[in-house]
């Protein structure tokens, strides 16, 4: 593990924290296999088509808003639930649901944003999952513009964000001019019924 945390952001990093077998057979099984939806978000009151496409899993029938935008889950399956196991005993956080985005090429991306939307909880544990094609992620302080950080996120990698990050930070994924191939992007967390 690689401790790459920030001022009050918490951010630990597994580079291989799955072999490379392990990583060309997920991303080949969620690439085909996910019931991806492109959907339509607003950002600052102006309506886009979302820069990639998504998916939402979770342990039980749940929703998860954010940007306008209401998803609702897809169940575990099996392969999925014992994924997401191998990953809790590496972070030591449990989670009941999981974000699934794809990156189809350079021009998908995530903006600056903060994933603090009350259903997440007060201070939420992120775990996030890398397959395909390496994609920078950058992370910045809201106010101080001194605490930067960005991250190549390989094939295979997990990056966990604890601590203040959602409430202190933004991050992203930006699109860029180098042609890249697809990549797939488990971000697991825990959604709360009722807040």
């Amino acid at each position: 593990m690689i401790d790459l945390s920030i001022g009050s952001a918490t951010l630990h990093y597994w580079p291989n924290f799955l072999s490379p077998d392990q990583a060309d057979y997920y991303f080949k099984k969620f690439y085909a296999d996910t019931p991806w939806r492109s959907d339509k978000v607003v950002v600052f009151g102006k309506v886009y088509d979302q820069p990639r496409l998504t998916a939402l899993y979770s342990d039980s029938p749940r929703s998860y808003s954010y940007s306008g935008l209401r998803l609702d889950s897809h169940p575990f399956y099996p392969e999925l639930s014992a994924l997401k196991e191998q990953l809790e005993k590496q972070v030591g956080h449990s989670f009941n649901s999981c974000l699934f985005n794809l990156y189809r090429d350079e021009n998908d991306s995530n903006g600056w944003h903060a994933d603090d939307e009350k259903e997440l909880g007060t201070l939420p544990v992120i775990a996030s999952l890398s397959l395909g094609e390496l994609r920078q992620f950058h992370l910045k302080h809201k106010t101080d513009k001194t605490l930067r950080r960005s991250v190549a996120l390989e094939h295979g990698s997990l990056l966990l964000m604890a601590g203040s990050t959602q409430k202190d930070f933004k991050h992203q994924l930006p699109k860029t001019k180098k042609a890249k191939a697809p990549r797939v992007n488990l971000t697991f967390r825990f959604i709360f019924e009722e807040l």
